[in-house]
């Protein structure tokens, strides 16, 4: 398409952090000069506090990205993914488990981050080999724990399984204890999780459980089932199970999403009245409204969608596609992907159902926590907005850019979000830690 395009003179949408307004010195070092790609970069290194990653050869590989470039991302986290799973593989697990474990998650995390950007065609053998060699990789770490996780896949009434891990308290056993259900967003994984969140609350005497559903990486691939807005019908069977499981405090158990998941996890509290606290990691309150906004003043696309005209809106955005801004691009090749509809107008118009009204969010009866982050314009005020609407019930926490924590999700400040939002998890149950 050539570059005179109002598509390409016009952004879709506002980038996840927008610095043009606050303190330079505020403002993160860039990782690349591709937006998109800075956020996916600092993603693979938010990993390594908790195992997921290391400093060094991240920043090395970070050389070979070329900005803006879904083949070079691809490739140079799949080289390394390789390279780091061969290392691993050459340790000795039954002498040096630990060792090994960590390698593996490394080689779990590189091999997500080479699948990221392999969504323009659905035939593509990538988007199923790659994740298998990252479930390959994070199911033979998790097995080197003293204690390891426990896998499962849960059948509900609704035509799809929800799988997961349980991943006992750190501790002496025997005992009850408090339980955080991890959940994930429009793009991420329950793997992600464990070093996002999972690894921080074990650490401090909490069960973890980790899941996904319709539409997130290993349900859409295995299940071939795109999301669903009614998020209560994921939680609701998956907590039946933990329920019966003999580590969990029935009185205990949290629901945590993270991103989108600022709007699933919400959404299935509003239904699920077992549970002990709801967080949002950002809140989310009406998530179609926030991406679906910026069309209406876009010159070319918004006459097409107010007039309600999906055949001509399709051909000119899916023409267009491969020569959009990365984030973008990027949007709607996942979007359709984890919706499951090769139209991106249907894809769009099934995100106004992911929207918590007033109505539903006066169902949910539990303590929630909502944060926020300063620098993320995407989303801005979408978690204030929901507080709002929870009123006492919901505890604020807006995550500031000046101490580092500022990006979508407070991406990058994994160990201080976890130290606001555990510590909070636990004073609602009235627990302290191991």
């Amino acid at each position: 398409m050539p570059q005179s395009s109002p598509l390409l003179r016009s952004r879709l949408f506002i980038s996840k952090w927008d610095n043009s307004t606050t303190n330079p010195n505020n403002t993160m070092f860039q990782l690349s000069s591709d937006e998109e790609f800075h956020f996916e970069l600092l993603r693979v290194l938010a990993m390594a506090p908790y195992e997921g990653s290391d400093i060094g050869e991240t920043l090395l590989a970070i050389n070979n990205v070329v900005p803006g470039s879904f083949d070079s991302f691809t490739a140079t986290f799949t080289d390394l993914a390789a390279r780091t799973s061969q290392a691993a593989r050459a340790i000795n697990a039954a002498k040096h488990p630990v060792s090994a474990r960590q390698a593996l998650f490394r080689a779990a995390t590189y091999y997500r981050s080479a699948d990221f950007f392999v969504r323009a065609n659905w035939s593509d053998p990538r988007i199923i080999s790659v994740w298998a060699s990252a479930l390959d990789a994070f199911q033979g770490a998790v097995k080197l724990y003293p204690h390891p996780a426990r896998t499962f896949s849960i059948p509900t009434a609704h035509g799809f399984a929800v799988p997961g891990y349980f991943f006992p308290a750190a501790g002496p056993p025997g005992r009850r204890r408090p339980t955080l259900i991890l959940g994930n967003g429009y793009d991420g994984s329950q793997e992600e999780m464990w070093h996002v969140a999972g690894a921080a609350a074990r650490e401090r005497g909490i069960n973890v459980v980790l899941y996904e559903g319709p539409g997130q990486a290993t349900v859409r691939r295995a299940q071939g089932v795109g999301f669903v807005p009614q998020w209560e019908r994921v939680v609701t069977p998956l907590l039946d199970w933990v329920l019966q499981q003999p580590e969990v405090d029935p009185g205990a158990v949290g629901l945590l999403g993270l991103s989108f998941g600022g709007y699933l996890a919400p959404r299935a509290a509003a239904f699920e009245h077992r549970l002990a606290a709801v967080i949002a990691i950002d809140g989310m309150h009406d998530f179609g409204a926030a991406i679906i906004a910026p069309l209406a003043e876009h010159p070319v696309l918004g006459p097409l969608w107010a007039a309600g005209n999906a055949t001509a809106f399709d051909r000119v955005l899916l023409g267009a596609l491969p020569s959009l801004p990365t984030q973008p691009r990027w949007f709607f090749e996942q979007g359709m992907w984890a919706f499951n509809t090769p139209s991106p107008f249907a894809m769009l118009t099934q995100l106004k159902a992911y929207n918590l009204t007033a109505d539903v969010a006066k169902g949910i009866r539990c303590p929630a926590f909502i944060a926020d982050a300063d620098h993320d314009a995407q989303f801005a005020g979408q978690g204030k907005a929901l507080a709002g609407l929870l009123g006492e019930k919901a505890t604020y926490h807006l995550f500031k850019a000046a101490d580092g924590a500022g990006e979508h999700c407070s991406l990058g400040a994994s160990v201080m979000q976890n130290q606001v939002v555990l510590d909070w998890f636990m004073d609602v149950i009235g627990k302290s830690e191991v």
